[in-house]
Protein backbone atom coordinates (compact mmCIF):
# COMPACT_ATOMS: atom_id res chain seq x y z
CA UNK A 1 0.00 0.00 0.00
CA UNK A 2 1.63 3.02 -1.02
CA UNK A 3 -0.68 6.02 0.07
CA UNK A 4 0.57 7.51 3.22
CA UNK A 5 -2.07 8.24 6.17
CA UNK A 6 -1.11 11.68 5.94
CA UNK A 7 -2.21 11.86 1.90
CA UNK A 8 -5.25 9.23 3.36
CA UNK A 9 -6.48 12.28 6.02
CA UNK A 10 -6.56 14.74 3.29
CA UNK A 11 -9.01 13.14 1.25
CA UNK A 12 -12.69 12.87 2.14
CA UNK A 13 -13.15 9.26 1.34
CA UNK A 14 -10.71 6.61 -0.19
CA UNK A 15 -11.41 2.89 -0.96
CA UNK A 16 -8.83 0.37 -0.34
CA UNK A 17 -8.88 -3.77 -1.58
CA UNK A 18 -6.97 -6.35 -0.48
CA UNK A 19 -6.06 -5.43 3.03
CA UNK A 20 -5.29 -7.70 5.41
CA UNK A 21 -6.57 -7.48 8.92
CA UNK A 22 -3.35 -6.71 10.37
CA UNK A 23 -2.93 -3.73 8.50
CA UNK A 24 -6.46 -2.58 9.13
CA UNK A 25 -5.40 -3.02 13.07
CA UNK A 26 -1.74 -1.30 12.09
CA UNK A 27 -3.98 1.64 10.76
CA UNK A 28 -6.08 1.86 13.56
CA UNK A 29 -3.16 1.85 16.16
CA UNK A 30 -1.32 4.66 14.15
CA UNK A 31 -4.25 6.99 13.34
CA UNK A 32 -5.54 6.67 17.65
CA UNK A 33 -8.15 9.60 17.86
CA UNK A 34 -7.59 11.11 15.11
CA UNK A 35 -10.51 13.01 12.97
CA UNK A 36 -10.24 9.27 10.51
CA UNK A 37 -13.30 6.83 10.60
CA UNK A 38 -12.28 3.39 9.61
CA UNK A 39 -14.29 0.78 8.02
CA UNK A 40 -13.28 -2.84 7.48
CA UNK A 41 -15.35 -5.15 5.81
CA UNK A 42 -13.34 -8.69 4.46
CA UNK A 43 -10.40 -6.85 3.20
CA UNK A 44 -11.91 -3.49 2.10
CA UNK A 45 -10.85 -0.63 3.53
CA UNK A 46 -12.60 3.20 4.02
CA UNK A 47 -10.78 5.26 5.08
CA UNK A 48 -13.36 8.99 5.48
CA UNK A 49 -12.25 12.54 7.00
CA UNK A 50 -14.75 13.70 9.19
CA UNK A 51 -16.47 17.40 8.68
CA UNK A 52 -17.69 19.27 10.76
CA UNK A 53 -21.35 18.78 9.55
CA UNK A 54 -20.92 14.84 9.97
CA UNK A 55 -19.45 15.46 13.68
CA UNK A 56 -22.08 18.33 14.43
CA UNK A 57 -24.83 16.26 13.77
CA UNK A 58 -23.82 12.90 15.55
CA UNK A 59 -22.52 14.93 18.53
CA UNK A 60 -26.32 16.86 18.44
CA UNK A 61 -28.14 13.16 17.99
CA UNK A 62 -26.31 11.73 20.59
CA UNK A 63 -26.97 15.02 23.21
CA UNK A 64 -30.58 14.17 22.45
CA UNK A 65 -30.31 10.81 23.23
CA UNK A 66 -28.86 11.21 26.20
CA UNK A 67 -30.83 14.14 27.41
CA UNK A 68 -34.18 11.98 27.02
CA UNK A 69 -32.69 8.95 28.65
CA UNK A 70 -31.97 11.77 31.73
CA UNK A 71 -35.33 12.87 32.05
CA UNK A 72 -36.79 9.80 31.13
CA UNK A 73 -34.73 8.09 34.43
CA UNK A 74 -33.35 5.91 32.13
CA UNK A 75 -30.29 4.10 32.83
CA UNK A 76 -27.71 4.05 29.68
CA UNK A 77 -23.75 3.93 29.14
CA UNK A 78 -21.95 5.92 26.84
CA UNK A 79 -20.10 4.00 24.02
CA UNK A 80 -19.54 7.37 22.08
CA UNK A 81 -17.12 6.33 18.88
CA UNK A 82 -15.87 2.86 20.26
CA UNK A 83 -14.10 0.98 17.42
CA UNK A 84 -16.12 -2.26 17.09
CA UNK A 85 -14.43 -5.05 15.41
CA UNK A 86 -13.89 -8.36 14.85
CA UNK A 87 -11.30 -10.33 13.80
CA UNK A 88 -13.26 -13.65 12.98
CA UNK A 89 -15.62 -11.79 10.76
CA UNK A 90 -12.94 -9.79 9.16
CA UNK A 91 -15.56 -6.78 9.44
CA UNK A 92 -15.00 -3.44 12.28
CA UNK A 93 -15.95 -0.03 12.13
CA UNK A 94 -16.73 3.08 14.91
CA UNK A 95 -20.25 4.32 15.23
CA UNK A 96 -20.76 7.95 15.96
CA UNK A 97 -22.36 7.07 18.80
CA UNK A 98 -23.25 3.87 20.92
CA UNK A 99 -25.05 3.32 23.65
CA UNK A 100 -26.17 0.39 26.08
CA UNK A 101 -29.34 0.40 27.36
CA UNK A 102 -30.99 -2.78 28.40
CA UNK A 103 -27.66 -3.75 28.80
CA UNK A 104 -26.12 -0.96 30.40
CA UNK A 105 -25.27 -3.04 33.90
CA UNK A 106 -23.63 -5.53 32.71
CA UNK A 107 -21.11 -2.78 30.92
CA UNK A 108 -21.76 -0.51 34.14
CA UNK A 109 -17.78 0.33 34.99
CA UNK A 110 -15.74 -1.17 32.23
CA UNK A 111 -12.90 0.23 30.60
CA UNK A 112 -12.46 -1.95 27.50
CA UNK A 113 -15.34 -4.00 25.62
CA UNK A 114 -14.91 -7.18 24.32
CA UNK A 115 -17.07 -9.06 21.93
CA UNK A 116 -16.79 -12.37 23.64
CA UNK A 117 -17.83 -11.84 26.79
CA UNK A 118 -19.60 -8.02 26.37
CA UNK A 119 -23.17 -7.71 24.71
CA UNK A 120 -22.86 -5.83 21.99
CA UNK A 121 -24.31 -1.71 22.00
CA UNK A 122 -28.13 -1.78 22.22
CA UNK A 123 -28.60 1.55 20.11
CA UNK A 124 -25.84 3.07 17.60
CA UNK A 125 -25.80 6.03 15.61
CA UNK A 126 -25.10 6.44 12.15
CA UNK A 127 -24.79 9.65 10.37
CA UNK A 128 -24.33 9.73 6.73
CA UNK A 129 -23.44 12.91 5.27
CA UNK A 130 -20.87 12.10 2.64
CA UNK A 131 -21.96 8.91 1.28
CA UNK A 132 -19.32 6.15 1.79
CA UNK A 133 -18.89 3.26 -0.58
CA UNK A 134 -18.78 0.46 2.45
CA UNK A 135 -22.28 -0.30 3.14
CA UNK A 136 -21.84 0.12 7.22
CA UNK A 137 -25.44 -1.46 7.86
CA UNK A 138 -24.34 -5.35 7.30
CA UNK A 139 -21.41 -4.73 9.32
CA UNK A 140 -23.45 -3.44 12.17
CA UNK A 141 -25.51 -6.70 11.69
CA UNK A 142 -22.27 -8.67 12.02
CA UNK A 143 -22.34 -7.13 15.39
CA UNK A 144 -25.52 -7.64 15.92
CA UNK A 145 -26.75 -4.42 16.78
CA UNK A 146 -30.55 -4.05 17.78
CA UNK A 147 -31.32 -0.75 16.59
CA UNK A 148 -29.75 1.65 14.24
CA UNK A 149 -30.12 5.86 14.23
CA UNK A 150 -29.47 6.62 10.45
CA UNK A 151 -29.27 10.09 9.98
CA UNK A 152 -29.29 10.69 6.00
CA UNK A 153 -30.32 13.25 3.81
CA UNK A 154 -31.97 14.88 6.36
CA UNK A 155 -33.82 12.45 7.52
CA UNK A 156 -33.67 10.44 10.78
CA UNK A 157 -34.37 6.73 9.88
CA UNK A 158 -34.59 3.69 12.52
CA UNK A 159 -33.53 0.12 11.82
CA UNK A 160 -34.21 -2.92 13.92
CA UNK A 161 -32.17 -6.22 13.49
CA UNK A 162 -34.31 -8.87 12.65
CA UNK A 163 -33.37 -12.33 11.23
CA UNK A 164 -29.48 -10.87 10.48
CA UNK A 165 -30.55 -8.19 8.13
CA UNK A 166 -31.72 -4.48 9.42
CA UNK A 167 -35.33 -3.75 8.84
CA UNK A 168 -36.74 0.02 8.66
CA UNK A 169 -39.42 1.07 11.30
CA UNK A 170 -41.77 3.50 12.31
CA UNK A 171 -40.95 3.12 16.05
CA UNK A 172 -37.84 2.81 18.23
CA UNK A 173 -37.95 -0.82 20.08
CA UNK A 174 -35.64 1.11 22.72
CA UNK A 175 -38.05 4.37 22.97
CA UNK A 176 -41.37 3.39 21.57
CA UNK A 177 -43.01 5.85 22.90
CA UNK A 178 -41.46 8.96 21.48
CA UNK A 179 -42.70 10.10 17.58
CA UNK A 180 -39.40 9.80 15.74
CA UNK A 181 -40.62 12.57 13.49
CA UNK A 182 -40.58 15.33 15.79
CA UNK A 183 -36.94 14.16 16.92
CA UNK A 184 -35.90 14.36 13.45
CA UNK A 185 -37.51 18.56 13.72
CA UNK A 186 -35.11 19.09 16.71
CA UNK A 187 -32.10 17.34 15.04
CA UNK A 188 -32.56 19.42 11.58
CA UNK A 189 -33.53 22.67 13.90
CA UNK A 190 -29.50 23.08 14.45
CA UNK A 191 -29.33 23.99 10.92
CA UNK A 192 -30.54 27.58 12.35
CA UNK A 193 -30.94 27.88 15.65
CA UNK A 194 -28.38 27.54 18.56
CA UNK A 195 -27.96 24.30 20.53
CA UNK A 196 -28.64 25.86 23.85
CA UNK A 197 -32.23 27.33 23.03
CA UNK A 198 -33.08 23.98 21.20
CA UNK A 199 -32.40 21.62 23.87
CA UNK A 200 -34.17 23.51 26.09
CA UNK A 201 -36.73 23.17 23.66
CA UNK A 202 -36.25 19.75 23.64
CA UNK A 203 -36.44 19.27 27.65
CA UNK A 204 -39.77 20.79 27.22
CA UNK A 205 -41.07 18.85 24.73
CA UNK A 206 -40.27 15.55 26.82
CA UNK A 207 -42.20 17.12 29.93
CA UNK A 208 -45.09 18.08 28.41
CA UNK A 209 -45.39 15.39 25.68
CA UNK A 210 -43.28 12.15 26.78
CA UNK A 211 -42.88 12.11 30.40
CA UNK A 212 -46.83 11.39 30.71
CA UNK A 213 -46.99 8.90 28.37
CA UNK A 214 -44.04 7.34 29.60
CA UNK A 215 -45.28 7.74 33.46
CA UNK A 216 -48.47 5.88 32.33
CA UNK A 217 -47.30 2.58 30.31
CA UNK A 218 -45.92 -0.41 31.99
CA UNK A 219 -42.37 1.10 31.77
CA UNK A 220 -42.67 4.72 33.58
CA UNK A 221 -40.50 4.66 36.37
CA UNK A 222 -42.07 8.39 38.07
Amino acid sequence: MATSTAEIAEQPCVLLDNISWETYEALLDEMGESQVRLTYDNGSLEIMTLSLRHERYGSWIGRLIEMLTFELDIPIGSGGSTTLKRKLKKKGLEPDECYWIQHEAKMRGKRDFHFKTDPPPDLAVEVDVSHGSLERLPIYAAFKIPEIWRFVAEHLRVYQLRQGKYRQIKHSPTFPFVPLEKVEEFIRGIAVEDETTLLKSFVRWIRSDILPVYAAGSGGKK
